[in-house]
């Protein structure tokens, strides 16, 4: 028979909070109601840096239109545009560095807009959720933590945590609960407002924006997508495949991934594939700035952007080259847009779906799923 004294030692043990076996190097504070009984990680995965909520979330936020904005933003400035039944909304990255969330609703669709700058990660996702066989619509906000330096979210019904970078939650009573990703676009101000130029934009002017109106249009993370620095960064081991701040953008077949690197699709301008018996055409195109490099944004360098689009146009595949700003296709010559549009030729007026991808950097990306296959010519 074990000794009493070791018998209460290991109730002890048995009965402490689960919560602190969370990395918690500042002694923060948690006031957590989670239940982590319910998880799919280890709490040991999971880093506290701030309190939650640390950074203020948008909700019901301010819009303004293509006028008000030409004022306030300029041309390059990369957003997350989102589009649904013909509605559209532009989130500007440089202010979603400071807020990280947006809980918002377009087209009578509660949507989830996110961006984690130290992946680079900007992604869109629908806040309903079946649970428990109810219907909810979630609202979320920033909990302080990372895992694999990937923000953690937060959601005001159940307290569960949810990874920012795949959309499932992974503790708390929520867990393996996956959000659906709404197809998004990282494009600039400009390209925003010549695709929609009736969508609006968030407004600076925001209540939860009021404290940030002087740090709007710098950068806090001065160089960080520069590989040779190492500040603000929370790196665990790093894929050598790629350089660890690489952009990337990835496409999802039935849980298989493949990269596209930025190197490469600056070469060409516009890459033609097929994995896994899907086809995809990558269109990338200059114009757009870097939000994690100089402290002015203004000044920052121009990385470009690149977006995903199904090539099935009328039951066929077309492939695609870069000529100008503008993409041609070699099956009937005719000529498209950025936006996936044809505006001159024998497919004038078709569009290009979208296809659900994301851009993020490839150190944070390969954290996640280091089985991803890279695109190289």
């Amino acid at each position: 028979m074990l000794p009493r004294k070791l018998i209460l030692i290991l109730a002890l043990i048995s009965i402490r909070p689960l919560s602190a076996q969370i990395q918690n190097p500042d002694r923060i504070d948690p006031r957590w109601k989670t239940d982590t009984s319910f998880r799919s990680v280890e709490l040991s995965e999971l880093k506290a840096l701030l309190k939650r909520d640390a950074f203020p979330v948008f909700n019901n936020s301010k819009f303004i239109n293509k006028a008000k904005a030409d004022s306030i933003y300029f041309e390059m400035e990369p957003v997350i545009a989102v589009e649904i039944d013909g509605k559209a909304k532009a989130y500007p990255l440089n202010v979603l560095t400071f807020h990280e969330i947006a809980n918002d609703v377009l087209a009578e669709t509660p949507i989830l807009v996110t961006y984690c700058p130290l992946c680079n990660s900007a992604i869109v996702f629908d806040r309903r959720v079946i649970y428990r066989g109810d219907d909810l619509v979630l609202e979320f906000g920033v909990s302080g933590m990372l895992r694999k330096s990937d923000m953690i979210m937060w959601d005001l019904e159940t307290e569960s945590w949810w990874q920012q970078f795949t959309g499932e939650a992974i503790v708390g009573s929520m867990t393996e609960k996956l959000l659906d990703i709404i197809p998004s676009r990282v494009v600039s101000v400009r390209d925003f407002f010549e695709m929609y130029p009736k969508g609006k934009i968030l407004s600076k002017s925001n209540q939860e924006s009021t404290d940030y109106l002087e740090t709007y249009g710098k950068n806090p993370y001065e160089q960080y997508d520069d590989p040779s620095r190492t500040s603000f960064r929370h790196w665990e081991e790093i894929d050598t495949r790629l350089p660890p701040t690489e952009r990337v953008i990835h496409v999802d077949v039935e849980g298989f991934y493949k990269l596209y690197p930025w190197s490469e699709l600056e070469k060409k301008g516009v890459i033609n594939d097929v994995f896994h018996d899907e086809h995809f055409a990558i269109f990338y195109k200059e114009g757009v700035v870097s939000v994690l490099d100089e402290t002015e944004i203004k000044n920052s360098k121009d990385v470009g952007t690149a977006v995903v689009y199904s090539p099935w146009v009328g039951g066929k595949i077309v492939t695609f080259k870069k000529q100008g700003d503008n993409y041609i296709d070699r099956q009937t010559g005719s000529i498209w847009d950025f936006s996936g549009k044809c505006i001159k030729g024998r497919l004038q007026g078709r569009e290009l779906d979208l296809v659900p991808h994301g851009q993020h950097f490839a150190f944070a990306w390969l954290s996640f799923f280091p089985d991803s296959e890279i695109y190289s010519e």
